[in-house]
């Protein structure tokens, strides 16, 4: 049993609250979740009428996205290997699912967000930066990787990581960091997230 597994099944909806900073999409736009969790984006994405598909390795994720999201398409699988045809999605949202993966994992689900991707397609992509609090805490399995006591492993990214995944030959687009604090116990800790809204150049 994998780590997000465990931890949805001991934890129940990992991810709570209003989903922020998404694209709008048109209205019948198809669009997938890479990394659906229990589907807090997802019913966001459907509220906005589009066919959103999500997909999670877990399937204690998908159960609770049920719920969530009760007009998305779900299926169990891998973002490294996306049981869909080519050019299938106008747009692709992977929201901290990439950063969940080694080094060459993550250019693996790289190329598989384009290859679901119709020419011309989006990607919305955002993870954790290196100038987050969090970076450098837990056991070190690569650079900017850790691996926390729940069993999960976060990647930091920087700036130059995301745009080697998304080269500009084969992408336009822009990361842009999003900062804020968050309190506890009157200590303030600084969040980072690296965003980006990528468009696939034709093929």
């Amino acid at each position: 049993m994998n780590a997000w597994e465990q931890n949805y099944q001991k934890r129940g909806a990992l991810w709570q609250g209003a989903a922020t900073g998404i694209p709008s999409f048109p209205p019948t736009t198809r669009v997938l979740e890479a990394g659906c969790g229990n589907g807090k984006t997802l019913a966001a994405l459907s509220q906005n009428g589009c066919h959103v598909t999500g997909c999670d390795i877990a399937a204690s994720a998908l159960r609770l996205a049920r719920r969530t999201a009760r007009g998305a398409s779900l299926v169990q699988a891998d973002v490294r290997s996306l049981p869909f045809h080519d050019h299938t999605f106008n747009a692709v949202v992977a929201v901290h699912v990439t950063g969940a993966l080694r080094e060459a994992d993550r250019r693996r689900a790289a190329a598989e967000y384009a290859r679901v991707l119709l020419p011309g397609g989006i990607l919305f992509f955002r993870e954790f930066s290196v100038g987050d609090f969090r970076c450098g805490k837990g056991q070190a399995t690569e650079e900017h990787t850790f691996l926390r006591g729940d069993g999960v492993m976060t990647h930091y990214f920087t700036t130059d990581e995301v745009e080697g995944l998304f080269p500009s030959e084969q992408w336009k687009g822009t990361v842009v960091p999003e900062r804020w604090e968050m309190r506890v116990r009157g200590t303030r800790y600084p969040r980072e997230v690296l965003s980006g809204v990528f468009f696939q150049r034709g093929r």
